[in-house]
Parts: C-alpha cells; structure tokens; sequence
C-alpha cells in the first residue's frame, strides 16, 4: 500500500493493500477501496463510499458528499463505484437522499472532469460524462451512452442504451436508445451510427432500429399510434423491442 504520510484516512475505512492514496486526501468512515485503485491528491471520499477494483480518482475529485437537496436531513445513504472507472479533476459524486438508498456508477465509466452526478443517479457501464456536465437527481443513464460537455438535464430523465447527447444541449424528456439528439431543447438528429457499429450491432439490426426511428419519430403518428405500427408491422425483438420497451415504460415521455 502506498499512501502518503499527509492522507488522513479514517479507522473505519476498508483499503486494499495495493491502493495508492495522494497526499492531503481524506478517506472518511466506512470508505471501502478495492484493489489496483490509485486515489490522487486532494481527493475526499466523505462517507459510505464503496469504489471497486483498478478505478482511477483524480486530483481534487469529491465523492460521497450530502445530496444538495433543500431541508435535506442526514441520513446513512451510499455511493458505489464499479470497476475501472475513471473519474476526473474536480469531480462531485453524491449520495442518496434516501435512508439506505445508492448513486450507482457503473464499470469502465469516464467521468471527465467538473462533472457532477447528484444523488439517486444510476449509470450503467461505460457511459461517459463530458466536462461541466451535470446529471441532476434521480436520472437512469443506460449502458455505452455518452453525454458531451455543457447538457443541462432534468431529474428523472432517462437515457437509453448507445445514445449520445451533444454539447449544449437541454434535455427535458427521456432520450431514446440509439438516438443521436442535440439542441435545446434537444431533438432527435439520428441514430448513433457510429457508437452502434464500435459495439458491433449488426447491419440488419441497425436497419431495424432505423425503421423504428422512421415510425416513432419522422411521421405524423402520435407515439400510442406508432407503438401499435411498429408492432404490427415489425419483428418487436432484440433492439426494436428495446426501443419499444424504453417507450411504453417511459414517464416523462421521449424526446423526437
């Protein structure tokens, strides 16, 4: 274990014997650090926060800290980072607001740096977080998404799977799986060609989702109306019925 001698690390906190802590770093109570973890300089893990295996926090990120909610009363709430996640300078993850609830950070994810995710946020694996991004609370961010610098969102957005969100966009309803959406408000521009063939969907089922897109989203149907086309006229398996799922579940509606 190296640790530098200006960390101050809590007795309660659980560290692997191969993490790395920078100097003037705090690790507060029940902070749980797994293996090949390298923990920068000025970081501050407050409380209750669990980060998993070859993660890498840099400088001056701050994690587990009180949701900035109004009123808000303490309560014992948690963070869990998966594995191999990257999060950036300046960093600000924190807990739920609820007793014994998670923000959940899953692995091989890149949060770049000043971005923040609040309390009560789950993101899937391999989602990347622009620079000043900020998710607000309660938002779900599906697997391989990708949010770009500068999106303001709000709470209670879902993102689907593969999607991407442009730069400076404002995203009040939930985002579609696959979809390209930029603007603000953000509308759809199309599908995240490229995310899909780098996570080697095939060329039918990228027609397919295209197809979907042309019905939901490019015609003059209603979305009740174009759920029951692309179910009479489709094959509602695989990606389609993903879309159609994220659909039919969504409560905020879903951005065109």
């Amino acid at each position: 274990m190296s640790i530098h001698p200006t960390a101050q690390i809590d007795p309660k906190a659980q560290i692997a014997q191969d993490v790395e802590i920078g100097p003037f770093t705090f690790i507060g109570p029940e902070v749980s650090i797994d293996s090949g973890t390298k923990i920068g300089p000025n970081v501050n893990l407050e409380k209750w926060v669990k980060i998993g295996k070859d993660c890498k926090i840099n400088h001056g990120a701050s994690i587990g800290g009180a949701p900035q909610i109004i009123g808000y009363q303490e309560n014992k709430s948690f963070v869990n980072i998966g594995d191999r996640t990257v999060v950036g300078e300046f960093v600000t993850v924190h807990r739920s607001g609820k007793e014994g609830g998670s923000t959940d950070i899953g692995d091989d994810c890149f949060l770049m740096a000043y971005s923040h995710v609040a309390h009560d946020c789950t993101l899937g694996k391999k989602v990347v977080v622009v620079n000043y991004t900020g998710l607000t609370g309660h938002i779900q961010v599906g697997d391989q998404a990708t949010i770009s610098g500068l999106v303001g969102i709000h709470q209670f957005v879902n993102i689907g799977r593969l999607s991407m969100v442009s730069g400076l966009s404002r995203i009040p309803k939930d985002i579609l799986p696959f979809s390209l959406v930029e603007g603000n408000p953000a509308n759809i521009r199309g599908l995240n060609v490229v995310g899909l063939k780098r996570s080697d969907v095939s060329s039918e089922s990228r027609k397919a989702i295209k197809h979907a897109f042309k019905i939901l989203c490019w015609s003059e149907l209603n979305t009740s109306q174009a759920l029951e086309k692309i179910k009479s006229e489709m094959a509602v398996e695989g990606e389609v019925k993903e879309i159609v799922d994220f659909v039919e579940s969504s409560e905020r509606g879903i951005l065109k």
